[in-house]
């Protein structure tokens, strides 16, 4: 029993030190693409209150603020350091699913294959760029929320269990989350509904429910109203997407409904091999679109058998996380489509930046495979029922080591890359816009974006930040 707990929370340990080697070898501590934009919107003053109490700050996720200041005074603003946060970020989540298996006596096996899907480098971009560490806290937030909600729905709850369902809504939703935070509450709307329906049933034969009627209104209160607020406050942002269409969502549809079926095959596609690698595939005929729609599919029949698992087995009797889980990776996939169709490119939604949302719900596949196969022997399933699961298990073991082997191979050039970003940095009073965009990589469709790079260098020029400091 404790080399189990040794394997429940040392992989974890192991993922994060693997991401952040990972970031040690492919990354240099510069500032381009998002952090141009940061910097000319946030620095030098980052304690400035003007930044802060504005109607949209929610957008723009408070936790921010707090931690782009420390990076500022303690390390004068080093993109490695906020990189580290996000491997940590992701520490956290495998920590929580790591407690998670604990407490359901997930086999080894199925608990390491989790650990790789979870630390698998198809979220290179995310890991890269330290402008989006919190996104990582903030699915680690939700893992642990959903594992919270269902050990108090299961009887297993815990001291202060009940205060946490209450508090980390709010925190969560209006400090981390920012825009995920709409998939996030949707979640826990339709889990606070089966628990209310729940204990309805169970007051009706007289029986004791986890969560009475009266708490799951108050749980929904909880989760509903800093999604009101979050939503305000996002009225209030202005976005300007370089390289959009103006087309309305449903006006899209009628002129290309075929355009909608492609891009969900192939943002679940990303999800079974790197969606960069199914690219390069496709730009060198390797595979056509048919073989990556093909592979769309194949996931998609994944997230269809686990939901007929949870079904035919009634998981749901004993545990509602990996539902949580399968639901929020589908609500992930619907909103990349329905946000990102604006760029008129099938292949948009395959980008790594997506991946670590669209990660819940495999990790949602492979615990209800998990949880049925340890089921006692009379209610184990039928061998084409588990010949399918161990086929979408293999296929996703293949892409994922693939794709980490492909990223490996590839750390060195993207660390050479960002030393060359480092050295025109140095230079940049010597160098044209048309150069800053295209080096620094922002907005490149926008003509005045290489004088907004030249004013982000020279705001960390006059400072000695980043790559300034270092002379």
């Amino acid at each position: 029993m404790k080399a189990k707990r040794i394997i429940y929370y040392g992989l974890p340990l192991l993922g994060t030190l693997l991401c952040l080697w990972y970031i040690k070898e492919a990354t240099c501590d510069i500032v381009y693409s998002d952090y141009i934009r940061i910097v000319n919107k946030y620095l030098p003053d980052v304690w400035n209150p003007e930044n802060f109490f504005r109607p949209d700050v929610l957008t723009r996720i408070p936790i921010y603020y707090p931690v782009r200041a420390l990076n500022v005074m303690l390390f004068r603003y080093n993109t490695t350091f906020e990189m580290a946060l996000g491997a940590l970020g992701l520490g956290f989540s495998g920590l929580a699913l790591g407690r998670y298996c604990e407490w359901k006596r997930v086999g080894v096996i199925w608990y390491v294959f989790l650990m790789f899907l979870l630390f698998g480098l198809n979220k290179w971009e995310m890991l890269t760029n330290g402008t989006g560490w919190a996104h990582f806290l903030a699915f680690a937030c939700f893992y642990y929320h959903y594992l919270v909600f269902d050990r108090v729905l299961y009887g297993e709850e815990k001291r202060g269990d009940r205060i946490r369902l209450l508090v980390l809504p709010p925190v969560v939703s209006l400090a981390v989350a920012g825009p995920y935070c709409a998939v996030y509450s949707a979640v826990m709307v339709l889990a606070y509904g089966f628990a209310g329906v729940q204990g309805y049933l169970a007051q009706k034969k007289g029986r004791e429910a986890g969560l009475s009627l009266r708490f799951c209104v108050a749980g929904l209160v909880s989760v509903v109203v800093p999604l009101l607020l979050y939503m305000w406050s996002n009225s209030y942002a202005y976005e300007d997407h370089d390289g959009a269409i103006k087309v309305g969502l449903m006006a899209m549809f009628v002129q290309q409904p075929v355009f909608f079926v492609n891009f969900l095959l192939k943002s679940l596609a990303s999800m079974v091999v790197g969606g960069e690698t199914l690219s390069k595939w496709m730009a060198e005929g390797t595979v056509g679109d048919g073989v990556v729609y093909l592979l769309g599919a194949a996931l998609a029949g994944g997230y269809l058998l686990a939901l007929a698992m949870n079904l035919r087995y009634r998981l749901y009797e004993r545990t509602l996380l990996p539902l949580m889980l399968l639901f929020a990776g589908m609500g992930n996939h619907a909103i990349i489509l329905i946000s990102r169709y604006i760029f008129a490119r099938e292949e948009y939604g395959m980008s790594s930046r997506y991946a670590l949302q669209y990660q819940a719900g495999i990790l949602g596949i492979v615990l209800t495979f998990a949880l049925v196969w340890k089921l006692a022997e009379s209610k184990t399933p039928d061998r084409a029922r588990k010949g399918l699961a161990a086929a979408l298990c293999l296929l996703l073991l293949a892409g994922h080591g693939y794709t980490d082997y492909v990223e490996i191979r590839t750390a060195p050039y993207r660390e050479a890359y960002g030393e060359h970003i480092a050295e025109m940095a140095l230079q940049y009073e010597s160098l044209d816009d048309d150069t800053l965009r295209e080096t620094f990589d922002y907005r490149k469709g926008r003509e005045e974006s290489g004088a907004d790079v030249r004013r982000a260098l020279r705001i960390l020029k006059e400072n000695g930040w980043n790559v300034f400091g270092r002379q």
